[in-house]
């Protein structure tokens, strides 16, 4: 009996052969497509049925690839030729929430959104909001680390993790954490699980920190700036005010322009859209007016306008702005949507040094930041010529900037990835950023966790 036999006969209708849905599981939503086809596709609905795919996928020596809801923008959750690809999106199960200890105990499938929603009944809420909330699942925000706009307050998923059960690649069952507030013994697991991108063991369960719902006002700052350098330091200025607003986020000018064209002419009227860079920033909490003043501040000074409101309405307006970000290029082509982080003091850098790369390259790198926490998203906009496959490669030129630009952030202080993971896209640049001693050591650990290197592979680490 082989490895799909064995599947079909343990697990039955959960496993899928089906060609269409093979190929569907070979990408995500960066755009990567893997290589070959999946052996199969595993629809885990309990834990049980992730350990008994794992028992077969080792005694038969066949790769797993970990998957959730798909919408990973690394690469790290795409089916490979003759893997598994183990679903963990059927594990949907919120299995307690706990208003006194501020927790709640989650099954990995679980949507961010949707907890949220139940949480919200309870006068609760979990702080990690990537911008794929609405579909992500909170195993996925786990296995990338994911952050969003709320992180430079809040702070990003690992900080609200508290424990973790995890399948590891025998089919064995690992508890870590705790459910107190702390917790030092041995080492610390689940902060080395989280962020693993499901190299050293499948997350079937999280137990999270929850909060209180944040009462008091919430103001919103729209300011427009000439440039985005400026803009950059403004928001640099704020951070260095010591006012840490719930949300900051920069748009440039190259981007404000494609988001005021999806928006058009209805959309975008009374929006300041299409006149230099956009620094939104929304404060909240009881302190939230307060903070906004001086906010306001520190951005007249530095040059922008700014404009304040308290409305609901007119802060989700400015909002609209941030989100329509991606909306507005994917009307353009296929978006490779990049993720660099630096110290928030040296953003305007940044900013120039992604500026000067399109000058020289002649590629329009459209940029959006998290600007309260210094993480930076270019993206590139890759247009297809008429009758050329839409799963092409990315041409070599763009790789070519965006190495240029990997580098720049590095010799900044910064880092290759602030919350979208290394997975396949970024593993050429490990080493650079790591150095060799930490990447023996990690590939180390890898293997202590996964002997066989079936978790996974090529996610992070090169083959």
């Amino acid at each position: 009996m082989n490895a799909l036999l064995r599947l079909q006969f343990e697990l039955g209708d959960i496993v899928s052969v089906d060609p269409l849905d093979l190929a569907a599981n070979r990408t995500d939503k960066s755009g990567w497509v893997a290589d070959g086809m999946p052996l199969a596709i595993v629809r885990a609905t309990t834990v049980d049925q992730v350990q008994a795919a794992l028992r077969i996928a080792t005694e038969f020596r066949v790769t797993v690839v970990t998957r959730g809801a798909g919408t990973g923008l690394s690469g790290g959750a795409c089916g490979t030729d003759g893997s598994i690809v183990l679903s963990v999106a059927g594990l949907t199960r919120i299995l307690e929430i706990n208003p006194d200890d501020e927790l709640a105990v989650v099954e990995a499938g679980v949507l961010n959104q949707d907890l949220n929603d139940a949480l919200a009944r309870q006068n609760l809420w979990f702080a990690p909001d990537p911008a794929s909330k609405a579909i992500s699942t909170v195993g996925g925000n786990i296995a990338t680390n994911a952050g969003g706009l709320l992180c430079a307050k809040y702070g990003v998923t690992r900080e609200a993790v508290l424990g973790l059960t995890v399948v590891l690649a025998d089919g064995s069952l690992l508890r870590t954490g705790h459910r107190t507030v702390k917790g030092v013994t041995g080492y610390d697991l689940t902060a080395l699980l989280t962020g693993s991108e499901g190299t050293l063991g499948v997350i079937v369960e999280a137990t999270v920190r929850v909060r209180a719902l944040t009462e008091g006002t919430i103001a919103t700052i729209g300011a427009v700036f000439n440039t985005v350098r400026a803009a950059a330091a403004a928001s640099a200025a704020i951070t260095a005010a010591r006012i840490r607003p719930a949300v900051m986020e920069l748009i440039d000018p190259v981007a404000l322009g494609h988001v005021a064209t999806y928006l058009g002419p209805e959309g975008s009227a009374g929006l300041p859209l299409g006149r230099g860079a956009f620094l939104l920033v929304q404060t909240d909490g009881p302190a939230a007016l307060a903070e906004a003043d001086a906010a306001l501040i520190v951005l007249r000074e530095a040059g922008g306008e700014a404009t304040l409101s308290t409305d609901a309405a007119s802060g989700d307006r400015l909002l609209a702005i941030r989100r329509a970000m991606h909306p507005a290029l994917e009307q353009l082509g296929q978006v490779l949507i990049e993720d660099v982080s630096v110290p928030r003091s040296r953003m305007a850098e940044m900013f120039d040094a992604i500026a000067a790369i399109s000058a020289r390259t002649g590629i329009s790198i459209p940029t959006v930041a998290h600007a309260g926490d210094g993480n930076l998203h270019p993206n590139f906009v890759i247009t297809r010529r008429p009758g050329a496959a839409a799963d092409a490669e990315v041409p070599d030129e763009i790789w070519a900037a965006a190495d240029e630009m990997f580098q720049a952030a590095l010799k900044l202080g910064g880092t290759l990835t602030g919350e979208h993971g290394v997975g396949v896209l970024k593993r050429r640049w490990l080493r650079d950023e790591i150095g060799d001693t930490s990447l023996a050591l990690q590939r180390r650990l890898k293997a202590v966790f996964d002997p066989l290197g079936l978790l996974n592979p090529g996610t992070m680490f090169d083959d």
